[in-house]
């Protein structure tokens, strides 16, 4: 297979990926106004609980829901009995957010060990589908499917449910949203135990290709990051555009030029920021 089609190929997976991640990042960022250091965790953290739950004989779909309900879970713990007291605080948020991830990495590499784990390709996802006469593999265009289904799905939660509208209503002005009666708080709760759970969710499906190995976390959150400037705080078609521009910089850049990969991955950011704050989608604050 020509090689600029396989780059593109892992280019479009990997912006799958980036979106789960960054989807739930980005309005967690919208929403609370502190950038959530501990996402990268989340996901290392539902690839490691996923990895585990399909070796104590799962098979790997119940595994991913496992995963993803879990640090979902464990998000909402996080923003109910610690983010929230801290509301306002935003250096303190953003330090224990960044203590957080520091210690769920400790505790994952205590108690899953320094090795990489590998993670099966689900059965019926193996191999290779043909399209339009070109063979490309199979698990692959099951992420790149999953991706689209989840952003349609949340793009329905958000312009179509009373949910979805105080969800944008609080992005866009949370002390307005306030004065209406829009319980903030506990949007809060909601939206960070969502983006948690995408995290993990996407944590287990992405160990067929990335694997699952100490410092996961660290090579992904950077990548959301990116992801969430590009995109704009609390856009979906933001974080949809911003993953797949962020897929293809990250995969082109370390094939063709390896020793400035970052370079290539972070000016488009530094260019954003100077030239429009608010991000390719986002709103300017008046």
């Amino acid at each position: 297979m020509n090689l600029w089609l396989i780059l593109s190929i892992n280019s479009v997976t990997l912006g799958g990926l980036l979106f789960l991640l960054s989807a739930g990042f980005s309005l967690i960022f919208g929403l609370m106004r502190i950038p959530n250091l501990t996402h990268g965790s989340m996901f290392m953290l539902g690839a490691y609980f996923g990895a585990s739950c399909i070796a104590w004989g799962f098979g790997f779909w119940v595994a991913t829901m496992l995963a993803g309900l879990g640090v979902a879970l464990f998000g909402g713990i996080i923003e109910r009995f610690v983010l929230r007291r801290l509301v306002g605080a935003e250096l303190a948020q953003v330090l224990v957010t960044l203590g957080l991830s520091f210690m769920v990495a400790d505790v994952c590499l205590m108690l899953w060990g320094g090795d990489p784990i590998s993670v099966e390709t689900p059965d019926t996802l193996r191999g290779t589908t043909s399209v339009f006469g070109l063979a490309f593999p199979t698990y692959r265009l099951a992420i790149i499917l999953i991706a689209v289904v989840i952003a349609a799905a949340l793009w329905a939660l958000l312009d179509r449910t009373r949910l979805g509208a105080m969800i944008r209503a609080a992005v866009d002005d949370p002390a307005m949203a306030r004065a209406t009666g829009i319980r903030v708080s506990h949007l809060f709760t909601i939206v960070f135990s969502l983006g948690a759970g995408l995290a993990g969710f996407a944590g287990v499906i992405g160990g067929p290709i990335l694997s699952v190995y100490p410092g996961l976390d660290q090579d992904m959150l950077p990548l959301a990051l990116v992801v969430v400037i590009l995109g704009g705080t609390g856009r979906l078609l933001g974080s949809l555009v911003g993953s797949f521009v962020v897929g293809f910089l990250y995969n082109f850049g370390q094939a063709i030029f390896p020793e400035l990969a970052y370079v290539i991955l972070f000016l488009p950011m530094l260019i954003v920021l100077v030239i429009r704050p608010q991000g390719l989608f986002g709103r300017a604050v008046l």
